[in-house]
């Protein structure tokens, strides 16, 4: 497996590999939509490497290394010795057809050397517990499934999905890694604390909350939030997400943040389930235990890599925009805990999102996440 760098600036073009190997098996990218809507980089990537599945989309951020970038796009160029990738895509008109979307991937993957999943799909269009529940269903238990939702930083207004076609919206895509020696580690973790009272979720309809113990959820986390938070939703809601937990499992903890409100009825829309009967508990962020939870992440993933596999890796890494806002100058903290966590030797590629998409770390079981960072090392053994 081989492993080069690249990016793109409005002032130089595409600089870093290019042409060091025109044929490449796999290239990832992310960039800001602004720069990404055009199309003209996709084109560009496809006349560097025409024979390469070329797969990427909008961001909150670009990550490459310990780098972060608004302005830059990052891609990355994989050569695989031994390993295949398909590309399967789904168009998706609207979260209702998320878990038909997700088992028209599976089957579009299925294969007796599948040996694990990326996803990438549009981060507003998309139920994505439906999609990664039917999704999961579809593949063989000893696959790993990971991924994570585009972002359009704070606007909120349209992602995009690149995958082997020009960016656009209402795509959903994935990557199968098929082949014996290669080798997939995931790992994920959030660390944020929970504030406030418990509130049962007793009214909503996917990801849509209308109701917490029978008042208009959005009045009550308005209220938390204070009058100049609370005009500034759905954006500030990004440094306030939701705990959410099946009473029957108290130990299945999993975080939601906000995409949309909607001030006529006093809902909120989040980008996975929020099922009623569960429990809700609002967060916040500490910047030790956000970093430390980075770090962790890391070494998850790096525990899942075999020792034969010694030579190049890549690690995608995919964190919620809202860790990004909090964290602010101290970013980069995080993305060091990651490579430390990793124990170096890794390289990384990644960007900061509106739903990550991994394994519990609990139950082990693909779930959709939000105010996380997951790590996915993908590696070849020699």
């Amino acid at each position: 497996m081989q492993v080069d760098h690249l990016s793109w600036t409005a002032d130089a073009g595409w600089s870093g590999a290019c042409q060091t190997f025109s044929d490449a098996d796999l290239i990832l990218f992310f960039g800001d939509r602004h720069a990404m809507t055009c199309g003209a980089r996709f084109r560009e990537l496809r006349d560097f490497y025409p024979n390469a599945h070329i797969v990427g989309g909008t961001t909150g951020g670009q990550i490459r290394n310990a780098d972060v970038s608004d302005h830059e796009i990052f891609a990355t160029a994989l050569r695989f010795a031994h390993s295949k990738v398909r590309v399967v895509t789904q168009t998706i008109a609207g979260p209702h057809e998320s878990a038909k979307v997700g088992e028209l991937l599976g089957a579009g993957l299925a294969g007796d050397d599948l040996a694990g999943v990326f996803i990438l799909s549009d981060g507003l269009s998309v139920n994505g517990s439906h999609l990664v529940a039917s999704l999961a269903r579809c593949l063989p238990d000893n696959v790993p499934l990971s991924g994570g939702l585009t972002g359009d930083g704070d606007r909120f207004e349209k992602t995009m999905v690149a995958a082997d076609c020009e960016p656009c919206s209402n795509i959903v895509a994935a990557v199968g890694f098929y082949g014996r020696k290669l080798n997939m580690g995931i790992g994920v973790s959030n660390g944020w604390d929970v504030f406030g009272p418990r509130r049962r979720i007793t009214r909503s309809e996917g990801g849509v909350l209308f109701e917490l113990d029978g008042k208009p959820a959005l009045d009550l986390y308005e209220r938390y939030l204070g009058e100049e938070d609370a005009q500034g939703l759905p954006g500030t809601g990004l440094l306030f997400p939701i705990q959410i937990c099946d009473p029957e499992r108290p130990e299945h903890r999993i975080v939601r943040t906000i995409l949309a409100i909607n001030r006529e009825d006093g809902s909120m829309t989040f980008a996975g389930d929020m099922p009623e009967g569960w429990t809700a508990q609002l967060m916040r962020g500490d910047f030790d235990r956000l970093e430390a939870s980075a770090g962790d992440a890391g070494r998850q993933a790096a525990s899942h890599i075999e020792a034969a596999h010694v030579e190049a890796k890549l690690a995608i890494l995919v964190s919620c925009v809202g860790r990004r806002w909090l964290l602010g100058q101290r970013i980069t903290n995080e993305l060091d805990a990651v490579e430390a966590g990793l124990g170096g030797g890794v390289d990384c590629l990644g960007f900061y999102s509106y739903g990550e998409i991994a394994p519990h770390p609990i139950s082990g079981v693909c779930e959709l996440h939000n105010q996380t960072m997951s790590v996915t090392v993908i590696s070849e053994a020699a």
